[in-house]
């Protein structure tokens, strides 16, 4: 899969060295991955091993999307689009620090999500730290909804967050509610985010 954007072109991670030295760039950064389920990277390695054990498996067994946010001046990835075929069809993304404010992921999550409507996939999810307000931003940008919050603790970093659920219906089924994450963790509540400084 290959889209392009104004100022994007969105594709496919592959083996070659620039690609992943871009991931391991994304990756290891503590303040990108402060928020991102696993640990910063500590080398070059264990991106080739991400690649090879997280990314690779994806294209290769056709479990969902892992696309590099690449600008069309060079075509280097800065930030990933992914979406799992899993149950929940979780959307997620990242992107380098520097390149932040530029609207790039909101750009990319739209052109993503055109292509998935086509695709036949009848809904998105995602979900964001409540202290991680501009991804919260982002998803709203994206026309996600949010349904509910809820607290986990959250593996392998082994803390307690508090996660809001948001949820894009692609289909006319717009009262569709994922509801997992509502009923495997006791602590869950609807919030009043009306207030965009929350």
């Amino acid at each position: 899969m290959e889209i392009q954007t104004e100022r994007l072109i969105i594709r496919l991670f592959t083996a070659a060295d620039k690609d992943i030295q871009a991931l391991y760039e994304i990756l290891s950064d503590e303040v990108v991955n402060q928020y991102l389920p696993l640990s910063p990277l500590q080398n070059i390695q264990e991106a080739e091993t991400y690649y090879a054990e997280r990314v690779l498996p994806m294209y290769q067994n056709n479990a969902g999307y892992y696309l590099a946010i690449c600008l069309k001046e060079n075509n280097l990835p800065i930030g990933y689009v992914t979406v799992s075929l899993g149950e929940g069809h979780d959307f997620g993304y990242a992107l380098k620090k520097e390149f932040w404010g530029n609207g790039y992921v909101t750009e990319a999550g739209h052109a993503v999500i055109a292509e998935l409507k086509d695709t036949g996939l009848k809904y998105i999810t995602a979900t964001h730290d409540i202290l991680n307000t501009a991804s919260g931003r982002v998803m709203q940008k994206l026309g996600m909804i949010y349904q509910y919050s809820y607290k986990e603790q959250w593996q392998p970093k082994d803390i307690l967050v508090t996660f809001r659920m948001y949820q894009l219906n692609l289909d006319d089924k717009k009262d569709r509610v994922f509801k997992k994450y509502w009923n495997m963790y006791a602590e869950h509540f609807v919030e009043d985010i009306s207030d965009p400084g929350r």
